[in-house]
């Protein structure tokens, strides 16, 4: 069994933070906007809301196969957070894959840092023990779709709860 921990990933714009409780007030103002929720459904988290997720997120998963990483995305020149990517690891066909993930607040959109910091991600996972990265991205989802692309996963023809499962084989080490 592998597990994988979370480190501070550096992008040429970007610093890609381990998740931290202390996160959460800020996040909170970050991910307000309920347009963020068009395609996943729910709505924004109150800071305390998110405070309580992120205790659980920070606490691990209760299966000590899966390895959950989850990161604040800060942009270095304002220092201030913009958004959050994550993978959850877990065994599958032999080896261990990464299902990825990320939000960037209405405010920071526009600007590419989704797919910086995706990239940033995935470059990251490629040097950890993983053979494939993993995104479920629901047709309509344009933006997020030339985010996957842009961090080299592909769509496939696999659906899973509306959306498209899109993938991306890694090297193996």
């Amino acid at each position: 069994m592998t597990t994988i921990a979370a480190r501070t990933i550096v992008t040429a714009r970007l610093d890609l933070l381990p998740l931290r409780v202390e996160h959460a007030t800020e996040m909170a103002r970050v991910l307000s906007d309920p347009a963020l929720h068009a395609f996943t459904g729910g709505a924004p988290d109150t800071p305390e809301e998110l405070r309580s997720r992120y205790e659980r997120m920070t606490g691990g998963s209760p299966d000590p196969a899966v390895s959950w990483l989850n990161w604040v995305i800060r942009l270095r020149d304002e220092d201030r957070l913009a958004g959050t990517v994550q993978a959850t690891v877990s065994p599958s066909g032999g080896g261990l894959t990464a299902e990825i993930a990320w939000v960037v607040g209405t405010a920071w959109q526009g600007r590419g840092i989704a797919t910086e910091a995706a990239q940033g991600l995935a470059g990251w996972l490629g040097q950890q023990p993983v053979q494939a990265l993993v995104a479920h991205i629901h047709p309509d989802h344009k933006a997020s779709a030339a985010v996957a692309a842009a961090a080299g996963l592909s769509p496939t023809d696999e659906w899973q709860d509306g959306e498209v499962r899109w993938e991306r084989r890694l090297t193996a080490r």
